[in-house]
């Protein structure tokens, strides 16, 4: 049986007369990446605080690397790293200073520190920065400082909160890779993020918060599964062409077609149809036929399947929306 490296049971924490956790419950296996995804507010941030010992929690049996949060903290403090939403690099010193403070921090001896300090900068990419100031690096450059430096107690288990925030795509995917390497070492690492790609590039298991409760958890496909809203978008560049095909969808009905029902959706202004569908083989050859029987050609047909942004939505309502800079939602996949 896989072991836990953190094992949560009614977790509870409120400010005054805001519950911002209702008693949720989390299992995350050892050597895995959990992510806890959520709407600004939805309580990551109080989760990981109360999981990394920085707070306290109002009710809950909660355990991280074996021990029990509330009768040794000490204990879990030694066994995890944390990486907060905003930088704890120091700006004033070098980035090789900041490894070498933390260094001391562990009460490493200064021969052990300093080659921690300099195999992390090395595994980083930090080496020919690390004699300067700390405020000239980058943001992804801050961001992998600031990891590697969580780094140098060797954890186990490692608090991620909203690692990416603010970079640019380059710096994010060099941070997953970094994420993947970890995990391949056998450390776990729990995340948050409101990124929901990177939620389905790196996590083995996903927890969907939301007014302070699990509203669903499993795997990347297994929440895909919950929710329709998979079809086909056949594209137009001739305007007669869609006026045509949208007049046949109209009128087309499922038991002649093979196709599903809930007829179809345009966009006038777009010059797309939408159809509704699994995203199946099947389906998809049932919607070829009809366009062919149809005479009907379209410039471009693209296949939708429920992604994370259609899970997010429909689990934490309307008004929840992530920030997703620069990631417009691309279809999974394109048939010309």
């Amino acid at each position: 049986m896989t072991s836990l490296a953190i094992a949560a049971n009614g977790l509870r924490k409120s400010y005054g007369d805001k519950v911002v956790l209702d008693g949720i419950d989390l299992a995350v296996p050892a050597g895995t990446v959990f992510a806890l995804l959520g709407p600004n507010g939805a309580g990551k941030t109080t989760a990981v605080k109360i999981l990394s010992t920085l707070i306290t929690a109002d009710a809950g049996d909660l355990q991280v690397g074996g021990h029990d949060l509330g009768a040794d903290p000490q204990a879990v403090r030694a066994a995890i790293g944390v990486t907060g939403q905003f930088s704890a690099v120091d700006g004033l010193i070098t980035g090789e200073e900041n490894m070498l403070l933390m260094a001391d921090l562990h009460h490493l001896p200064k021969s052990e520190g300093r080659r921690v300090a300099a195999d992390l900068l090395e595994r980083f990419d930090l080496t020919d920065a690390a004699k300067k100031p700390a405020s000239t690096y980058s943001g992804g450059m801050k961001r992998r400082l600031d990891l590697a430096m969580t780094l140098v107690g060797n954890p186990r288990i490692i608090f991620l909160d909203e690692p990416t925030t603010g970079l640019d795509p380059r710096s994010r995917h060099n941070m997953w890779q970094i994420i993947r390497a970890l995990v391949a070492d056998g450390v776990t690492v729990f995340l948050t993020t409101q990124y929901l790609e990177e939620a389905d590039e790196l996590a083995d298991r996903i927890a969907v918060l939301s007014d302070g409760r699990i509203a669903a958890e499993g795997t990347a496909e297994e929440l895909k599964r919950l929710i329709p809203g998979g079809h086909v978008q056949l594209r137009f560049e001739d305007p007669r062409a869609y006026e045509a095909a949208a007049t046949a969808l109209r009128e087309v009905t499922q038991p002649h077609s093979g196709l599903r029902s809930g007829g179809g959706t345009p966009d006038d202004e777009a010059l797309t149809l939408q159809i509704p569908s699994g995203g199946s083989q099947r389906e998809l050859r049932s919607i070829l036929d009809w366009l062919d029987a149809a005479g009907i050609e379209a410039d471009e047909l693209t296949v939708h399947t429920p992604d994370l942004d259609d899970v997010f939505f429909a689990l934490t309502g309307p008004g929840s929306v992530p920030s997703q800079p620069n990631q417009p939602n691309q279809p999974k996949e394109n048939v010309r």
